[in-house]
């Protein structure tokens, strides 16, 4: 298996493209004035305290108030208010126990504001090296769960006890640190402690609504954080970016620093293995299927569902198994646009009926074994009757099509606009109502062309009814820049 990760640059927006085999897996997105705000932490101040949901509002600085949820507030924290340790500090406290408004706090942001939610909070504070996220405020050492082997986890936390047994933090061994040595160990635990001393040194001096804490951007994030034992080449367009990488690699990932190029391609970096086309066939909700198959991804406010269709796929030998070969394609496939499309929280899986109950493991095993791939923790529930299966993806920035796409200006998001028809009986309904409380002496209605046409062709006769009926003569004009639903009733 062979990965590569290009960048693409531009002054005001940053693209990392995560290829595996000559296919898209995921894009990351960072625009210079919309920049990713988890991992940030921030200096604010309890603006409302709201018992009903235990949680509070803090005011961080940004556009909207964030959110603080009572789950998510250290307890540890409260050790010189309540003179007690964190130990036992009641893990039950109610919301207005914890804080109280005009209190000042040190929060790090979880997750990045979503549609009309502020940002989520959090006073778990942690800071990510390449092979460690340091804790403060805690004694606590672990291990990724992404670390299966129980050797290797033995040796991690033996050497974890060692490095960090002077330090007055905890540390969560990531997963980046499967194979890494003492030294190298050693060497993220001193920069984490100097970080952690410059950053409390910030804390004095700052005010309310101070940024104290930034990740790196995008692209070092990407190279910190990828795993890189299969990565064969990391390509990127721009020279003054490709120098930044090549002194980070040289510094926290040495594995990485000769698989560093720069891209001098007349092409653009993006239509290398056709990403640029990927990216725009995932905001549509329609993923096509080898087989001939496809699957209809449809993204709410509640959640995500994924319907799977046979489409054009009749099989070779019965029904049974023909339902049993798409299903297990589109459960590889599902795993995949869910990385793509950056699509998180409550997803449900419209996988086609099969009777057979072994084939109906083995495509919950192919999914599971997909989503294993995923950096974003997942979780799968058995199949249920129906056919129906439940996930969840952790969730932490709006989905691509969201970063990429606003609203229809014609539908306002539905997806749908009134037919023609809808729309001339709207206005015959607006033009009687404007009639009735204003004078006028005539009227002129504004409308799009199609609704216009109807109105002069199709519904002549009721339009004469109508100006009858008021006593007034009507005028219409069509204008092509009207989207279907908009109209204006103009009284002269």
């Amino acid at each position: 298996m062979s990965e590569e990760i290009l960048i693409n640059v531009t002054p005001r927006e940053t693209r990392v493209a995560h290829v595996e085999n000559g296919m898209l897996q995921e894009v990351f997105i960072e625009r210079a004035k919309r920049r990713g705000l988890v991992g940030n932490v921030y200096k604010g101040r309890i603006q409302r305290v709201m018992p009903g949901m235990q949680a509070a509002f803090v005011e961080v600085g940004l556009e909207r108030t964030a959110f603080l949820h009572a789950s998510d507030i250290l307890r540890g924290s409260l050790e010189n208010e309540l003179g007690d340790s964190a130990a036992n500090t009641p893990a039950n406290l109610a919301i207005e126990q914890l804080v109280r408004e005009g209190q000042e706090v040190i929060v790090q942001v979880v997750k990045d504001p979503i549609g009309s939610k502020g940002a989520r909070l959090s006073t778990h504070l942690s800071i990510p090296s390449r092979y460690l996220v340091l804790l403060p405020n805690t004694k606590m050492t672990g291990v990724s769960a992404r670390i299966e082997d129980e050797l290797e986890r033995a040796r991690l936390k033996t050497i974890m006890a060692d490095v960090a047994s002077t330090s007055t933090h905890g540390f969560i061994v990531r997963t980046n640190a499967e194979g890494a040595g003492e030294e190298a160990l050693r060497a993220d635990v001193a920069y984490l402690e100097k970080l952690w001393i410059s950053f409390t040194g910030s804390l004095q001096t700052s005010k309310v609504g101070a940024r104290i804490y930034e990740d790196l951007p995008l692209f070092l994030r990407v190279l910190r954080d990828m795993r890189k034992s299969h990565i064969e080449k990391v390509r990127i367009d721009s020279r003054e970016t490709l120098e930044r990488a090549e002194k980070f690699t040289e510094q926290f990932v040495p594995e990485l620093a000769n698989c560093i190029e720069h891209y001098p391609g007349e092409r653009p970096i993006f239509d290398l293995y056709g990403v640029e086309d990927e990216i725009q066939r995932a905001l549509g909700k329609n993923a096509q299927l080898k087989s001939g198959g496809h699957l209809v991804i449809q993204q709410t406010e509640a959640m995500v569902t994924v319907d799977v269709n046979t489409g054009g796929f009749l099989g070779t030998r019965n029904l049974e198994e023909t339902v049993y070969k798409t299903n297990l394609e589109a459960a590889q496939a599902i795993a995949r646009q869910l990385r793509l499309r950056n699509l998180g929280g409550i997803i449900i899986i419209d996988f086609i009926d099969m009777h057979d109950v072994e084939h109906r493991r083995q495509v919950l095993r192919t999914l599971e074994k997909a989503l294993a791939k995923d950096n974003a923790k997942t979780t799968v529930y058995e199949m249920s009757p129906l056919g129906l299966v439940e996930m969840t993806r952790k969730r932490t920035t709006e989905s691509l099509e969201r970063q990429l796409c606003d609203p229809c200006s014609a539908c306002g998001g539905r997806g749908t606009v009134k037919s023609v028809e809808t729309m001339v009986y709207e206005v015959f309904r607006e033009i009687t109502r404007s009639v009735r409380q204003f004078e006028a002496e005539s009227l002129l209605v504004v409308a799009a062309t199609d609704v216009v046409n109807r109105i002069i062709d199709d519904e002549s006769a009721a339009l004469a009814e109508l100006e009858l009926f008021i006593g007034k003569t009507i005028r219409f004009k069509a204008e092509e820049q009207y989207p279907p639903e908009q109209y204006d009733v103009v009284l002269l």
